[in-house]
């Protein structure tokens, strides 16, 4: 039971942890991150391999899975760092994007609770032209928005670690004496050492012929 439950509950994580990268990648696309989008791709692809791996017992994944995960809480400290402006860091650099564009975060221009207003330049009475101004009284400034989400994806991480550790553990752990794995183990052992393939085959697979008693000796 404690190597199902352990199983299950780190199988929802990670596939809580997809639908959070997911929905962080859609809004880093809209916004032309491309440094926070590479991360996402590349923690989609592992967190992917780590329900895989979760799924099919294979601890060399939830172990490149745990790997990661140290990786990905750094990024994300970082990206907490980058917003609120901790180390002399500048949100309005163009670090995130490699200075290949001048575009921000989405949030900047569509966070929850912005009022847009817009300028209108007026020519013979007419409107010509509209631009528009970024969002004001917001409800949370667009840097505390990507605090948060990098906080929730430390969180999950954090959480995800002592599962990993656990079905780690009962994946490693050898298969009990007396079971039908350990007899077939055995048994192909043997047909290996013996060479012999083909007969070993037939005579594992027939059933054994029962044991006969010996008779006693006539006087």
């Amino acid at each position: 039971m404690g190597s199902c439950s352990g199983r299950c509950t780190l199988l929802a994580l990670c596939a809580l942890q997809l639908v959070t990268a997911l929905e962080r990648q859609v809004f880093d696309f809209l916004g032309y991150q491309w440094a926070p989008i590479l991360a996402n791709f590349t923690h989609i692809i592992v967190v992917i391999l780590g329900l895989f791996g979760t799924i099919q017992y294979r601890p060399r994944y939830i172990v490149v899975y745990a790997v990661w995960a140290a990786v990905w809480v750094t990024w994300n400290v970082f990206i907490i760092c980058f917003y609120l402006e901790v180390g002399g860091l500048s949100k309005d650099s163009k670090l995130l994007t490699f200075n290949l564009s001048g575009h921000h975060s989405w949030w900047e221009e569509h966070g929850p609770g912005c009022l847009h207003e817009e300028a209108a330049t007026a020519g013979l009475g007419v409107l010509h032209g509209q631009s528009l101004v970024v969002g004001t009284s917001c409800a949370m400034v667009h840097s505390y928005v990507e605090a948060l989400h990098s906080g929730l994806q430390i969180l999950l991480a954090e959480v995800v670690w002592p599962c990993e550790r656990l079905l780690g553990q009962v994946s490693v752990e050898p298969w009990p004496r007396g079971s039908w794995v350990s007899s077939m183990a055995a048994m192909w052992s043997a047909c290996l050492q013996k060479k012999r393939t083909a007969a070993c085959i037939s005579e594992g697979m027939a059933d054994p012929a029962p044991a006969t008693q010996p008779q006693p000796r006539k006087q």
